[in-house]
């Protein structure tokens, strides 16, 4: 009997610690999946969180830069639907509005939500505190910009003599467009600013050569 009692209790402890490490085991991958997959979560967010929301202060003169660039060349391909005579023309503008439009919406947010000012929607850039205009040389520190007497001009002007000037006038604004792009990706630390830059300099490079072969140049 005491043989028997002994193999059962030998029996009896071999399965109390079989189940305790049976219960610890699943106790401690749903415990462990829990924690690694908040842990993961919490290290993937953060960085990603950081990354998106830093910038300096390139960021903020890109954006309150790039916006009247943006709405000039907009008022620029308004002009082109009742005065351009070329279809290309008339094209090119509408894609023009289609793909800066958003750009500047996206802009004006990332303004507001770094507390930094949005440059006055008032018609033509010419309208921005601060700038000096020269009258053909655009805005000062504004690569690209037309001046007052330049806008003057191609509102006046219609058919292939506004084409002739769209165009001239539109590759040297894209020229001035891609070099602020480049400062931003040189400088920027926002990483949808300078993802945007980057757009703006492969597509507008693009549409310079476009406007170029119009222009019998290429």
């Amino acid at each position: 009997m005491s043989t028997i009692r002994t193999r059962r209790a030998a029996v009896l402890a071999v399965a109390t610690v079989t189940a305790a490490l049976v219960l610890t085991a699943c106790g401690g991958d749903d415990s462990g999946h829990e924690a690694g997959h908040g842990t993961s979560t919490s290290a993937s967010a953060s960085p990603s969180a950081s990354a998106s929301t830093a910038h300096n202060a390139q960021d903020v003169s890109f954006a309150q830069g790039m916006i009247p660039h943006h709405r000039q060349a907009l008022e620029m391909a308004g002009l082109a639907a009742d005065r351009a005579s070329s279809a290309d023309v008339k094209d090119l503008a509408a894609r023009i509005e289609k793909a800066q439009d958003p750009e500047i919406a996206t802009m004006s947010g990332w303004l507001k939500a770094w507390g930094e000012d949005v440059p006055a929607a008032t018609g033509s850039a010419k309208s921005m505190p601060g700038m000096d205009h020269g009258a053909d040389s655009g805005m000062s520190g504004m690569p690209g910009m037309m001046g007052d007497a330049d806008m003057a001009k191609l509102e006046k002007a219609s058919g292939k003599a506004f084409d002739t000037m769209f165009l001239t006038m539109m590759v040297e604004h894209h020229e001035g467009a891609v070099a602020m792009a480049k400062t931003e990706k040189a400088k920027g630390a926002y990483e949808p600013a300078t993802a945007m830059a980057d757009d703006i300099v492969t597509g507008q490079t693009a549409e310079i050569e476009e406007m170029n072969k119009l222009l019998g140049k290429n």
